[in-house]
């Protein structure tokens, strides 16, 4: 069974070491702010917090086993972070960017209490992408308990969130905790109807979500990047774009031949949409066009509104372009809950286990 950090709100943690481990591996700053009630929870329980995090995909691969990113991964380091994090908290982020994990654990043990530590890219050492033993316990030698708040990274098998658990109590963080909840209830108990609406890339582990939830949906929406590869399916519940907008313009379903596909057109977006009116759960994950161009956000932007208008509905988003382009518009808040993982909504939603999230039971 899951041990949730919310139990330990009446303990005493004063002399305990909490490690952290979060998910820092976005350009925007959302994810961070997800996570802030359990950060700052830490900080006022525990003796000190240490913060374990990634980003990016460090390749390069040396005799000490450190993965070197060179001039340009220099942008994978997380000292930016640890700034952002300074500033969020209204307090000094420590920032390590050494791996002696003897020297951390004297450092950290020596520091005041409430004090912040943020490690660095632990994808640097290359154990951590392993799912090595070593350095789990290397990890976990470092702190007394540890709370697993990065719902995007627990579809990972990584040392920092699935073989860490074995050497150190552990437990789900305020955030992690939601995610688990919220996405049980709109996938194990949804209120009827339950719409998914699918856009984006990945086309395998969507339609993983599709097999998974074909008998429970009433619908499938489908938009962006999958278009091309779903068109000619014929499945279960799917609606599938009837117009689009193409580089070279407008063009009905038979018309492929106009150009890429970029956007849904505005009669499927109306289509669509009178689905999405008659919800009472709704599932979105991926953008419905090429939202990084302004002539192709109309149909994700005509959705998005469409889905913030049911308010009597249990809508759920995820995946970073998303809630990225919901900040944008102004509408997230309009979402009763913004899942921080995209990869790892997909599979939770497709019914698979997922190792950040079983390491903890």
């Amino acid at each position: 069974m899951i041990q949730y950090l919310s139990a330990l709100k009446n303990k005493d943690l004063s002399g305990k070491i909490c490690l952290l481990r979060l998910d820092f591996n976005t350009e925007d700053s959302w994810r961070m702010e997800a996570v802030l009630p359990t950060i700052k929870f830490l900080i006022k329980k525990c003796r000190s917090v240490v913060i374990l995090s990634h980003r990016g995909r460090p390749t390069k691969v040396t005799s000490s086993k450190l993965k070197v990113p060179g001039r340009a991964g220099k942008s994978l380091s997380l000292k930016p972070q640890a700034e952002q994090l300074s500033h969020f908290l209204s307090k000094k982020v420590i920032f390590i960017k050494d791996f002696n994990f003897e020297g951390i654990k004297r450092k950290v043990f020596s520091a005041k209490k409430g004090s912040v530590f943020l490690l660095e890219n632990l994808r640097f050492l290359e154990g951590e992408e392993k799912n090595s033993i070593v350095l789990a316990k290397q990890l976990a030698f470092l702190g007394d308990i540890y709370v697993n708040d990065a719902f995007a990274v627990c579809h990972r098998a990584n040392a920092s969130v699935s073989a860490i658990t074995k050497f150190i109590r552990s437990y789900a963080g305020f955030n992690l905790e939601l995610e688990i909840k919220n996405l049980t209830k709109a996938i194990k108990n949804p209120k009827k109807p339950l719409i998914v609406v699918l856009g984006g890339l990945k086309i395998k582990d969507k339609l993983m979500v599709y097999n998974n939830l074909k008998n429970k949906a009433s619908k499938f929406l489908i938009g962006g990047a999958l278009n091309k590869k779903l068109l000619n399916l014929k499945l279960r519940g799917v609606l599938m774009p009837v117009d689009f907008s193409t580089e070279g313009g407008s063009a009905s379903g038979g018309e492929k031949e106009k150009g890429e596909i970029r956007d849904i057109g505005p009669e499927t977006a109306e289509i669509y949409c009178g689905e999405i009116r008659k919800a009472g759960t709704i599932i979105w994950n991926g953008p419905l066009g090429d939202i990084n161009k302004n002539k192709f956000q109309n149909g994700t932007k005509f959705i998005a509104k469409c889905i913030a208008a049911n308010v009597g509905a249990f809508k759920i988003a995820g995946g970073g372009e998303t809630i990225m382009f919901l900040k944008k518009i102004g509408l997230d808040k309009k979402i009763n809950f913004i899942s921080t993982g995209g990869g790892a909504m997909l599979d939770f939603i497709a019914g698979k286990k997922l190792p950040g999230i079983e390491a903890l039971k």
